[in-house]
């Protein structure tokens, strides 16, 4: 199938490790000129130059904490003037940390929220007005599986991650008269770093091991493993593509079927 995305412009936070880079990568192949994001340059730029040299076309690395409130606007400025425009969005930020209610602040609080929903926010807010510009414009939202189905120790995520699929399903209905569409996507357990960060958290309250731990997950999921990378990023290409040009307000469960409600 033709996504239609050759000579698009995007810009994709959160990209230089795990599902946003696979998400990059994956653009690049299809020939979109991409903006990638990351709060630590040095990794962010050898990201990049994977990706340029992988798929022989230039990625540009845009280093910035997009939890800090000034860094969104100037990010998305930055990605325009350079990429000349942007047609596609991809708001993705690691998630906050894990624990349980009583174990956080109110400040905890606020920095979880300016992380996992004001960026997206802003993100979004900043990017509207080029957004409108363009002929196939797309944003997807990087939530998680966790906003229908709670995930043990992580009252945070489980918590902010949902105000962010309500603020796309909403933008959905707002914009969709505009042509600009909106979609989340809600990966269940995948080989990330993030992940790793989780599952050794988790063993050192259990008083186990990173692999135990990563063992009794998989045994939880329905096809007894994670995904990799790229079964995320595969539809998270698709949906943003004008082949999906239909497709708007959808909260895409990419999970292996670890979601166990009916709707």
């Amino acid at each position: 199938m033709d996504l239609k995305l050759k000579g698009k412009r995007a810009l994709v936070t959160g990209a230089s490790r795990g599902l946003g880079y696979a998400v990059a990568n994956t653009l690049a192949e299809e020939g979109v000129r991409v903006a990638i994001n990351g709060r630590n340059a040095e990794t962010l730029s050898a990201s990049a130059k994977r990706i340029t040299d992988a798929q022989d076309i230039p990625v540009l690395a845009l280093p910035a904490d997009i939890g800090d409130a000034a860094a969104p606007a100037d990010l998305i400025a930055k990605a325009v003037s350079a990429l000349g425009g942007l047609d596609l969005l991809v708001t993705n930020a690691g998630g906050p940390p894990p624990g349980g209610f009583e174990s956080f602040s109110e400040d905890d609080w606020a920095k979880g929220i300016d992380l996992s929903l004001m960026s997206h926010v802003r993100l979004i807010k900043a990017a509207l007005p080029y957004l409108r510009e363009s002929d196939s414009a797309s944003v997807l939202t990087i939530t998680s599986y966790s906003v229908k189905q709670p995930i043990p120790n992580l009252v945070l995520s489980n918590s902010i991650r949902a105000a962010t699929v309500g603020l796309t399903k909403t933008l959905a209905l707002e914009l969709g008269h505009e042509g600009i569409r909106f979609n989340s996507i809600l990966p269940g357990w995948t080989k990330t770093e993030r992940v790793t960060e989780l599952m050794g958290a988790r063993a050192q309250a259990q008083n186990t091991s990173v692999s135990e731990e990563l063992s009794k997950q998989m045994e939880e999921c329905p096809l007894g493993r994670m995904a990799e990378p790229q079964e995320f990023a595969n539809p998270a290409v698709f949906l943003l593509s004008p082949a999906a040009s239909y497709i708007t307000g959808v909260m895409l469960t990419v999970d292996g079927g670890m979601y166990k409600g009916t709707l």
